[in-house]
């Protein structure tokens, strides 16, 4: 039988029990950078490296509308939202987020997480410990309300942290934790639909130049505005990326306890590796395994074939520990982000490509921003680690620190 035409295995249930390692795996069992297989009964092609992301970002080749799943719209994007458009569609969408590219709104929004921590920091040290990940989701989302110009009480800042970060626990699981995902976004599209009437009737005034203030004027392709329920997926679509960050957070953390010896260069102030530190935690742990869409015509890559409208997979974890890009990958070393220049579509936290027009996260930039910012921050920070399960499970998507990273004494920064 041609190879072409060979029956493909449905690999749906070894992804659910292999997590993270399941797209690694299959690579190395076929010694290359493209693996075929089937996925939800969907013939697969799975790719990986540069140029494959180069080739997965042409909206020749791929489309992601109608390519996310719905319980994953259900829980983490949110139906309507840019991320399921594609072409004109999405880069007239995608002009709402293009402000969110520039250096000012990055620091504006570091600057506002940043007060969130002092804040909150002299509270933390009045309790004999707190859970890292738990307290960081909650000083970001009140930071990134303030910044985006969305009311939000203190008090129900905690709530509101939760359902963030539920909506990102529960996208690749069934059960407890996706209904729990669902739950939570509808009560936070709810919320926001609510206010994006507000702004429009005039019962509440957006900040000029908010994000609030963008999302509730802004009109799509059809010259439309966006329907208060599509207003708040996007709005949702600032706010959630930035509470997830909460993982970030609590990598960092496990980082500077493993590898303490990054702890000086971030507490004095080295803004280069301040950077190259953000980008090694993204790097070097695991958050988004892969990516998928769907092929817009008939695809080959490398000998390898999938028929118009297969899956077409990007291994965004195996990239980012690919021994051919970065010689070391299971290495925590930031310093190797100041010995080279980094090609754009070599390291994919966030995606591949153009963040201007192509669907490569619009956020990225204040990511390692906010990541930059709070990871001197806590470097700063008196603490002790107690005895805790810091175990990192690669079955689990999204992972994180068995027990949400405990730090006990806490102290203001050290000046």
């Amino acid at each position: 039988m041609d190879v072409l035409s060979r029956p493909l295995i449905d690999r749906t249930l070894p992804l659910l029990a292999e997590g993270y390692a399941w797209l690694p795996n299959r690579m190395r069992d076929a010694s290359g950078s493209v693996v075929r297989t089937r996925i939800m009964g969907r013939p697969a092609l799975a790719l990986r490296g540069p140029e494959a992301v180069r080739f997965f970002y042409d909206e020749r080749n791929v489309h992601r509308h109608r390519a996310i799943p719905e319980p994953v719209l259900g829980t983490l994007f949110g139906h309507e939202a840019v991320h399921t458009l594609d072409g004109a569609a999405h880069r007239a969408r995608k002009e709402l987020f293009l402000p969110l590219l520039e250096p000012t709104a990055v620091a504006g929004l570091a600057e506002h997480v940043s007060d969130a921590w002092d804040e909150a920091v002299p509270e933390w040290g009045r309790r004999a410990s707190v859970v890292l990940f738990d307290e960081a989701a909650t000083v970001l989302t009140r930071g990134v309300h303030r910044w985006a110009g969305v009311p939000l009480d203190d008090a129900e800042a905690g709530a509101a942290a939760r359902d963030m970060t539920a909506m990102v626990d529960g996208f690749a699981t069934a059960g407890p934790r996706h209904l729990r995902a669902r739950r939570a976004r509808g009560r936070q599209e709810e919320r926001l639909a609510r206010l994006v009437r507000d702004v429009r009737t005039g019962a509440v005034t957006a900040p000029a130049g908010s994000v609030l203030e963008r999302v509730c004027g802004h009109h799509d392709l059809s010259g439309e505005a966006l329907s208060e329920k599509t207003a708040a997926v996007e709005l949702l679509n600032v706010l959630r990326p930035t509470t997830a960050l909460a993982w970030f957070v609590a990598f960092a953390a496990h980082a500077l306890h493993r590898w303490p010896e990054n702890r000086a260069p971030l507490a004095k102030g080295d803004v280069a590796f301040q950077t190259a530190f953000a980008h090694e935690v993204r790097r070097f742990y695991p958050f988004v395994p892969f990516l998928g869409g769907l092929a817009a015509r008939d695809l080959f890559w490398r000998g390898a074939w999938v028929p118009e409208g297969g899956l077409v997979v990007l291994d965004v974890y195996g990239q980012n520990h690919d021994e051919t890009l970065w010689g070391d990958p299971y290495a925590f070393r930031p310093r190797r982000f100041l010995e080279r220049a980094v090609g754009r579509d070599e390291l994919i936290p966030q995606g591949g490509g153009d963040p201007a027009s192509g669907h490569r996260c619009p956020g990225e930039g204040l990511t390692v921003g906010v990541l930059e910012t709070l990871a001197a921050q806590l470097a700063r920070m008196e603490y002790t680690v107690p005895d805790q399960n810091l175990t990192i499970s690669l079955h689990r998507v999204p992972t994180l620190p068995h027990s949400g990273v405990v730090l006990a004494g806490v102290g203001r920064a050290a000046v």
